[in-house]
Protein backbone atom coordinates (compact mmCIF):
# COMPACT_ATOMS: atom_id res chain seq x y z
CA UNK A 1 0.00 0.00 0.00
CA UNK A 2 3.07 2.15 -0.76
CA UNK A 3 2.99 5.81 -1.11
CA UNK A 4 -0.68 5.41 -2.37
CA UNK A 5 -3.59 6.59 -4.42
CA UNK A 6 -6.02 6.03 -1.67
CA UNK A 7 -3.72 8.38 0.50
CA UNK A 8 -4.05 11.10 -1.54
CA UNK A 9 -7.56 10.72 -2.22
CA UNK A 10 -8.08 11.17 1.50
CA UNK A 11 -6.24 14.67 0.88
CA UNK A 12 -8.47 15.58 -2.01
CA UNK A 13 -11.94 15.08 -0.29
CA UNK A 14 -10.17 16.68 3.02
CA UNK A 15 -9.47 14.00 5.19
CA UNK A 16 -12.58 13.90 7.31
CA UNK A 17 -16.02 15.46 7.59
CA UNK A 18 -17.25 17.94 10.38
CA UNK A 19 -19.66 15.58 12.47
CA UNK A 20 -19.83 13.26 15.37
CA UNK A 21 -16.43 12.63 17.41
CA UNK A 22 -13.14 12.71 15.69
CA UNK A 23 -12.51 9.00 15.96
CA UNK A 24 -16.00 8.54 14.45
CA UNK A 25 -15.60 10.71 11.76
CA UNK A 26 -11.86 8.90 11.02
CA UNK A 27 -14.05 5.30 11.20
CA UNK A 28 -16.88 6.67 8.82
CA UNK A 29 -14.60 7.79 5.95
CA UNK A 30 -12.28 4.29 6.68
CA UNK A 31 -15.08 2.42 6.50
CA UNK A 32 -16.59 3.73 3.01
CA UNK A 33 -12.93 3.64 1.75
CA UNK A 34 -13.01 -0.24 2.61
CA UNK A 35 -16.54 -1.02 1.54
CA UNK A 36 -15.71 0.48 -1.48
CA UNK A 37 -12.24 -1.18 -2.15
CA UNK A 38 -10.44 1.66 -1.97
CA UNK A 39 -8.44 -0.09 1.17
CA UNK A 40 -8.98 -3.79 -0.09
CA UNK A 41 -9.36 -6.83 1.55
CA UNK A 42 -5.81 -8.22 3.47
CA UNK A 43 -3.77 -4.91 2.70
CA UNK A 44 -1.77 -3.88 5.91
CA UNK A 45 -3.08 -0.55 7.42
CA UNK A 46 -0.05 1.95 7.93
CA UNK A 47 -1.04 3.51 10.56
CA UNK A 48 1.02 6.75 10.44
CA UNK A 49 0.33 7.29 6.67
CA UNK A 50 -3.57 6.76 7.42
CA UNK A 51 -3.27 9.59 10.61
CA UNK A 52 -1.43 11.89 8.19
CA UNK A 53 -3.43 11.37 4.90
CA UNK A 54 -6.78 12.18 7.41
CA UNK A 55 -4.94 14.87 9.11
CA UNK A 56 -5.18 13.31 12.36
CA UNK A 57 -2.66 12.08 15.26
CA UNK A 58 -2.95 8.70 15.85
CA UNK A 59 -4.75 8.56 19.27
CA UNK A 60 -7.85 9.08 17.32
CA UNK A 61 -6.85 6.88 14.34
CA UNK A 62 -6.14 3.73 16.96
CA UNK A 63 -9.54 4.70 18.43
CA UNK A 64 -11.50 4.39 14.57
CA UNK A 65 -9.68 1.33 14.02
CA UNK A 66 -11.19 -0.18 16.92
CA UNK A 67 -14.38 0.70 15.55
CA UNK A 68 -13.93 -0.94 12.89
CA UNK A 69 -12.27 -4.24 14.12
CA UNK A 70 -15.62 -4.47 16.17
CA UNK A 71 -17.46 -3.93 12.89
CA UNK A 72 -15.68 -6.90 11.68
CA UNK A 73 -13.70 -4.61 8.60
CA UNK A 74 -10.57 -4.24 10.67
CA UNK A 75 -8.31 -7.26 12.58
CA UNK A 76 -5.57 -7.27 13.78
CA UNK A 77 -2.44 -9.78 13.76
CA UNK A 78 0.08 -11.50 16.30
CA UNK A 79 2.29 -8.55 16.12
CA UNK A 80 -0.98 -5.95 17.05
CA UNK A 81 -0.49 -4.58 13.38
CA UNK A 82 -3.98 -3.93 11.83
CA UNK A 83 -4.88 -5.08 7.94
CA UNK A 84 -8.04 -5.11 6.29
CA UNK A 85 -10.09 -7.94 7.18
CA UNK A 86 -10.16 -10.84 4.51
CA UNK A 87 -12.55 -13.61 5.29
CA UNK A 88 -12.56 -17.24 3.35
CA UNK A 89 -16.14 -17.74 1.59
CA UNK A 90 -16.53 -20.64 3.97
CA UNK A 91 -16.36 -18.29 7.29
CA UNK A 92 -18.74 -16.02 5.07
CA UNK A 93 -20.70 -19.27 4.56
CA UNK A 94 -20.39 -20.07 7.92
CA UNK A 95 -21.57 -16.95 9.44
CA UNK A 96 -24.57 -16.18 7.15
CA UNK A 97 -26.06 -19.62 8.53
CA UNK A 98 -26.31 -18.36 12.27
CA UNK A 99 -27.20 -15.02 10.60
CA UNK A 100 -30.19 -16.55 8.96
CA UNK A 101 -31.36 -18.10 11.81
CA UNK A 102 -31.00 -15.32 13.83
CA UNK A 103 -33.56 -12.56 11.53
CA UNK A 104 -35.81 -16.11 11.26
CA UNK A 105 -36.37 -15.99 14.77
CA UNK A 106 -36.61 -11.98 14.70
CA UNK A 107 -38.93 -12.28 12.10
CA UNK A 108 -41.12 -14.88 13.46
CA UNK A 109 -40.81 -12.09 16.90
CA UNK A 110 -41.55 -9.16 14.79
CA UNK A 111 -44.66 -10.50 13.81
CA UNK A 112 -46.06 -10.55 17.22
CA UNK A 113 -44.59 -7.15 18.76
CA UNK A 114 -43.75 -4.93 16.16
CA UNK A 115 -45.37 -1.55 16.42
CA UNK A 116 -47.80 -0.51 13.29
CA UNK A 117 -45.30 2.29 13.31
CA UNK A 118 -42.62 0.05 12.89
CA UNK A 119 -44.39 -1.90 10.48
CA UNK A 120 -44.48 0.99 8.24
CA UNK A 121 -40.79 2.31 8.75
CA UNK A 122 -39.99 -1.29 6.87
CA UNK A 123 -42.23 -0.60 4.34
CA UNK A 124 -41.13 2.91 4.02
CA UNK A 125 -37.46 0.93 3.37
CA UNK A 126 -38.47 -1.79 1.35
CA UNK A 127 -40.23 1.27 -1.28
CA UNK A 128 -37.06 3.50 -1.34
CA UNK A 129 -35.07 0.64 -2.47
CA UNK A 130 -37.75 -0.49 -4.96
CA UNK A 131 -38.38 3.07 -6.52
CA UNK A 132 -33.76 3.85 -6.62
CA UNK A 133 -33.09 3.67 -10.29
CA UNK A 134 -29.90 2.02 -11.43
CA UNK A 135 -28.10 4.86 -10.66
CA UNK A 136 -28.15 4.46 -6.69
CA UNK A 137 -25.25 5.28 -4.87
CA UNK A 138 -24.36 2.07 -3.77
CA UNK A 139 -23.46 2.91 -0.16
CA UNK A 140 -27.24 4.78 0.03
CA UNK A 141 -28.89 1.38 -1.33
CA UNK A 142 -26.67 -0.56 0.90
CA UNK A 143 -27.61 1.67 3.76
CA UNK A 144 -31.67 1.18 3.26
CA UNK A 145 -30.90 -2.40 3.05
CA UNK A 146 -29.41 -2.93 6.13
CA UNK A 147 -32.01 -0.11 7.86
CA UNK A 148 -34.46 -2.76 7.01
CA UNK A 149 -33.18 -5.94 8.37
CA UNK A 150 -31.80 -4.14 11.56
CA UNK A 151 -35.87 -2.53 11.87
CA UNK A 152 -37.34 -5.70 11.92
CA UNK A 153 -34.44 -7.51 14.14
CA UNK A 154 -35.11 -4.50 16.44
CA UNK A 155 -39.17 -5.05 16.47
CA UNK A 156 -38.11 -8.25 17.56
CA UNK A 157 -37.87 -6.62 21.41
CA UNK A 158 -35.07 -8.87 22.17
CA UNK A 159 -31.97 -7.35 24.12
CA UNK A 160 -29.96 -11.08 23.50
CA UNK A 161 -31.35 -11.11 19.64
CA UNK A 162 -30.73 -7.95 18.83
CA UNK A 163 -27.04 -8.00 20.34
CA UNK A 164 -25.78 -11.24 18.81
CA UNK A 165 -27.27 -10.07 15.47
CA UNK A 166 -25.16 -6.89 15.65
CA UNK A 167 -22.20 -9.04 15.91
CA UNK A 168 -22.53 -12.01 13.04
CA UNK A 169 -23.74 -8.87 10.95
CA UNK A 170 -20.94 -6.63 11.64
CA UNK A 171 -18.64 -9.55 10.42
CA UNK A 172 -20.52 -9.96 7.05
CA UNK A 173 -21.06 -5.87 6.61
CA UNK A 174 -18.39 -5.91 3.50
CA UNK A 175 -19.43 -8.98 1.99
CA UNK A 176 -23.01 -8.09 2.00
CA UNK A 177 -22.19 -4.63 0.46
CA UNK A 178 -20.06 -6.57 -2.63
CA UNK A 179 -23.47 -8.11 -2.88
CA UNK A 180 -25.77 -5.62 -2.61
CA UNK A 181 -23.81 -3.82 -5.71
CA UNK A 182 -24.27 -6.34 -7.91
CA UNK A 183 -27.48 -5.37 -10.32
CA UNK A 184 -29.11 -8.75 -10.48
CA UNK A 185 -28.26 -9.73 -6.79
CA UNK A 186 -30.12 -6.15 -6.40
CA UNK A 187 -33.22 -7.55 -8.13
CA UNK A 188 -33.45 -10.45 -6.06
CA UNK A 189 -33.08 -9.10 -2.86
CA UNK A 190 -35.77 -6.49 -3.76
CA UNK A 191 -38.62 -9.40 -4.63
CA UNK A 192 -36.98 -11.18 -1.57
CA UNK A 193 -37.76 -7.55 0.43
CA UNK A 194 -41.09 -8.10 -0.73
CA UNK A 195 -41.93 -11.18 0.71
CA UNK A 196 -40.89 -10.75 4.06
CA UNK A 197 -42.59 -7.31 4.00
CA UNK A 198 -46.08 -9.31 3.39
CA UNK A 199 -45.55 -11.69 5.68
CA UNK A 200 -44.80 -9.05 8.81
CA UNK A 201 -48.24 -6.77 7.47
CA UNK A 202 -49.84 -9.67 7.66
CA UNK A 203 -47.79 -10.99 11.31
CA UNK A 204 -47.92 -14.41 9.81
CA UNK A 205 -44.94 -15.02 11.85
CA UNK A 206 -44.25 -18.42 10.26
CA UNK A 207 -44.21 -17.47 7.12
CA UNK A 208 -42.00 -13.89 7.57
CA UNK A 209 -39.04 -16.41 9.56
CA UNK A 210 -39.29 -18.62 6.31
CA UNK A 211 -38.91 -15.67 3.87
CA UNK A 212 -35.73 -14.40 6.13
CA UNK A 213 -34.03 -17.64 6.20
CA UNK A 214 -34.20 -17.89 2.82
CA UNK A 215 -33.26 -14.60 2.09
CA UNK A 216 -30.08 -15.08 3.55
CA UNK A 217 -29.72 -18.74 2.29
CA UNK A 218 -29.69 -16.66 -1.05
CA UNK A 219 -26.91 -14.23 0.26
CA UNK A 220 -24.41 -16.94 -0.20
CA UNK A 221 -24.97 -17.15 -3.48
CA UNK A 222 -24.87 -13.61 -4.59
CA UNK A 223 -21.90 -13.33 -2.54
CA UNK A 224 -19.93 -16.03 -4.13
CA UNK A 225 -20.20 -14.55 -7.41
CA UNK A 226 -19.37 -11.34 -6.44
CA UNK A 227 -16.08 -11.89 -5.43
CA UNK A 228 -15.86 -14.27 -8.11
CA UNK A 229 -16.31 -11.31 -10.33
CA UNK A 230 -13.95 -9.53 -8.16
CA UNK A 231 -11.15 -12.08 -8.83
CA UNK A 232 -11.93 -11.77 -12.56
CA UNK A 233 -11.73 -8.23 -12.51
CA UNK A 234 -8.47 -8.26 -10.61
CA UNK A 235 -6.83 -10.29 -13.43
CA UNK A 236 -7.73 -8.12 -16.19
Amino acid sequence: MGGTAWAEELREIGGIGPRKSLAERAADTLREFILLGKLPPGVAVRERELADALNISRTPLKEALRILENEGLVVYGPTRRPRVADPSLEEIAQNLAVLGALEALAGELACKNATDAEIAEAADLEERMRLADEGAEPLQFFGWDMDFHKTIVRAARNAPLLESHRTYNARLWRARFISSKNRMARDRTLGQHTDILTALQARDGPACATQMRRHLEAAIANIAAAQGNLMTESAT
